[in-house]
């Protein structure tokens, strides 16, 4: 980093301003924070579940007390219309008070069927100690509360580093667990560097590491993690098909497919980003997508200029390749148009990639095996999405899919209960519902034979 260069600093993504730059920690305020984090171990281990869920249910609280000031923290550090960053740190409050209530019964003691010989076994679940959560801008409360949330319920403590461009929402997390009652070390805040993060995660007082973030990310962090035998979850990119196998409702079925593409601007992992449309419904859906796609973008930038710029550079390689572009907008700054790109087949460039912003690829498919080609025929698996009018297809197809999570005639139906997570480059591990508490847990067998 070049000397007086701030990493950590707070850029509008509508005009590209820096408008407030935060210190970058030095070594010995890194060594601290995994220090507090180690001796507040000892709080999670001596903790009761109920004194613990308590704390989160005030944190869920608090989320909600402060949404207004949340919310716009998060639009103004990576440009997200102000009503969904509301609904993401709704979400927060949701999945707080979730771990609030089911902690006691995920944490409780599972009693073995012995059928080896005399005497009791039970599996305890309990604390393995300090973890270090590595956050991306796009959920920039969500995401925290998806590590957070299920590892602070076993006792776990946290060291978090935030991605550079949120160190606001950062310092504001922080504070509202110190508010919610946690103790000193039970989550803290770091505006590390990449350097610094690979001790940290050699540190034989950390436990585990979570990453949500890109691919070349999770690769760096899961060889670190690899060589100093720590356990990772990660949860990297997805082009999560999009398959339109048969519809009584087409306006439905397009108006479900806008919202899937076009939620945070385009720049969510899960957004439906390859929609795959078999036979004579292809036509239909391509005049109605489009038309509605391009009419329904909010405005708002994407995250950064290098953003839009990226995504720019994967538009037009798409369309150098043969593909075309259906978009009206004026691409400037950050702030990107919504595009379909259409005449594409799984051997374009652009069919293997992720597009992180409101540009939808559409694919024709002959029939369902043709359509289910097409949907895994890609490196990532995160989720995916399978409209049809017919169970017994929904059902099939949702059994053949690659992928960690399959929505059936529906969009936007995660909830805290529900894993959250992937396969192949899309990482592994789960997040939220009864597999996020299970991840970074010591499941200790105590087997009683007298």
């Amino acid at each position: 980093m070049t000397p007086g260069v701030r990493m950590y600093a707070v850029t509008d993504p509508a005009t590209a301003e820096v408008v407030e730059t935060y210190p970058t920690a030095t070594d010995a305020e890194v060594t601290a924070a995994v220090d507090a984090a180690h001796s507040a171990a000892a709080w999670g281990r001596s903790s009761s579940v109920a004194e613990r869920a308590a704390l989160l249910r005030r944190l869920g609280d608090l989320h909600a007390e402060h949404q207004d000031e949340l919310a716009a923290s998060i639009v103004r550090e990576m440009g997200k219309p102000l009503a969904e960053a509301a609904g993401e740190v709704g979400f927060c409050t949701e999945i707080y008070h979730y771990y609030a209530d089911h902690a006691g019964q995920f944490l409780a003691d599972e009693p073995l069927d012995v059928t080896s010989g005399p005497g009791s076994a039970v599996v305890r679940r309990s604390p393995v100690g300090v973890l270090l959560g590595i956050m991306p801008w796009n959920f920039p409360a969500y995401q925290v509360a998806r590590f957070a949330a299920p590892n602070l319920a076993i006792g776990n403590t946290v060291v978090l580093k935030h991605a550079p461009q949120c160190p606001a929402t950062a310092a504001l997390l922080e504070k509202l667990f110190a508010e919610a009652g946690f103790p000193a070390g039970a989550y803290v805040n770091v505006y590390a560097t990449d350097e610094q993060i690979a001790d940290v995660i050699a540190d034989p007082r950390v436990q585990g590491v979570s990453l949500t973030g890109s691919e070349r990310a999770g690769a760096a962090v899961a060889e670190t993690a690899g060589r100093h035998l720590k356990k990772v979850v990660l949860e990297l990119g997805g082009s999560d098909p999009f398959l339109v196998l048969s519809t009584d409702d087409l306006d439905a079925v397009v108006d479900a497919a806008v919202a899937a593409r076009l939620d945070n601007t385009g720049q969510a992992c899960n957004a439906a980003k390859r929609f795959v449309v078999v036979g004579d419904l292809y036509e239909p859906f391509v005049e109605k997508f489009t038309a509605r796609l391009l009419a329904g973008e909010t405005g708002a930038p994407l995250s950064s200029v290098a953003a839009a710029e990226n995504l720019g550079r994967q538009v037009d390689a798409a369309v150098a390749e043969g593909a075309t572009l259906h978009s009206t907008g004026r691409r400037h700054g950050a702030h990107f148009p919504a595009g379909v790109l259409t005449g594409l087949t799984t051997g374009h460039t652009a069919a293997r990639q992720e597009l992180f912003g409101p540009v939808a690829m559409v694919f024709a498919a002959a029939d369902e095996d043709d359509a289910v080609r097409i949907a895994n025929d890609t490196p990532y698996g995160l989720g995916s999405y399978v409209f049809t009018t017919d169970p017994a297809q929904a059902e099939r197809v949702a059994d053949r899919i690659e992928a960690g999570m399959v929505f059936v005639n529906g969009v936007g139906a995660e909830g805290a209960e529900l894993p959250f997570g992937g396969v192949k480059r899309s990482g592994f591990g789960r997040e939220l519902g009864r597999p996020g508490i299970e991840e970074f847990v010591n499941k200790k067998l105590i087997r009683t034979v007298v």
